[in-house]
């Protein structure tokens, strides 16, 4: 089973300096697995509790193909809960998760990877003493030995820097690494949608900067992206559609643009934090 990974302090720091100076692969859609067809996802009045508490309420959204579209919102607002039970390892008590019209509201969260949706959870989650390349094959044992090739290349190409650490344990990347092998890991199977919780999370604005490209890059090959992000000027700066999410219910729903218009919909600190250059 999948473990975070531990940070490495100084050396984690040391390692996104490099990650960061290696070239990248920017808006080539060739890297990106494509998903051998698009598909929209639908959340439909989806609720979850937690215990005794609901922690999501009756949330719907949609995340087409081909765009980014952000979920903001404070800590506790329940979008890691929403992310937990749109891949299935939280068990919805109402409403529906769809996949185009294929109803993955109590599918198994392998069930719902082959279906075509790959979640990207919130810590970067490796098997932290297998290598980078285990990794990246554990993530490709359902694929055909020339077509997982073919897609850890591509993921390679996606992110060059890893090439260079293939033998390298998980526990010993930094953390920037962590998140690229994360991203690589659910890319390689072609997925129509990516859920991505908290891609920004304790690394680097240096690191930060870096994979931007690489989010629009995955939807400019006809993937939709759903992005649930703790910097809000970054998420919008991305998204073509947005959605707040605060106290387990929808605050807001329209386009990026329409919220980057409306600050007084962010006047939490945590939203109104910014990143400066990584977000510009």
């Amino acid at each position: 089973m999948s473990q975070p990974v531990p940070d490495e302090g100084d050396a984690e720091a040391v390692g996104d300096e490099h990650a960061a100076s290696a070239p990248a692969s920017t808006h080539d859609t060739s890297a990106v697995s494509p998903p051998a067809s698009t598909g929209t996802l639908h959340i439909r009045d989806l609720t979850v509790a937690r215990g005794n508490r609901v922690v999501v309420d009756s949330v719907s959204l949609e995340v087409p193909p081909g765009e980014i579209t952000a979920l903001l919102g404070p800590n506790g607002a329940g979008k890691s809960s929403l992310v937990l039970a749109v891949g299935g390892v939280l068990r919805a008590s109402g409403g529906a998760v769809a996949l185009d019209e294929q109803d993955l509201t109590k599918a198994r969260p392998e069930a719902i990877r082959q279906a075509g949706i790959a979640i990207v959870p919130e810590g970067r989650r490796l098997l932290a003493a297998l290598t980078v390349e285990e990794n990246l094959r554990v993530a490709t044992y359902t694929l055909g030995r020339a077509e997982a090739a073919a897609a850890r290349e591509r993921a390679l190409e996606l992110f060059p820097e890893l090439k260079r650490r293939l033998s390298a344990p998980a526990r010993l990347l930094s953390g920037g690494e962590q998140q690229m092998v994360v991203l690589a890991q659910a890319l390689v199977s072609g997925p129509k949608v990516v859920v991505i919780d908290e891609l920004s999370l304790g690394l680097a604005p240096v690191i930060i900067t870096r994979l931007i490209p690489t989010l629009r890059t995955i939807s400019e090959s006809g993937t939709g992206v759903l992005l649930i992000e703790q910097f809000a000027t970054l998420a919008l700066d991305l998204a073509n559609r947005a959605y707040v999410m605060n106290g387990g219910v929808i605050e807001f729903s329209g386009t990026a643009a329409e919220l980057r218009q409306r600050p007084e919909l962010l006047h939490s600190a945590y939203l109104l934090r910014t990143i400066g250059r990584a977000a510009s």
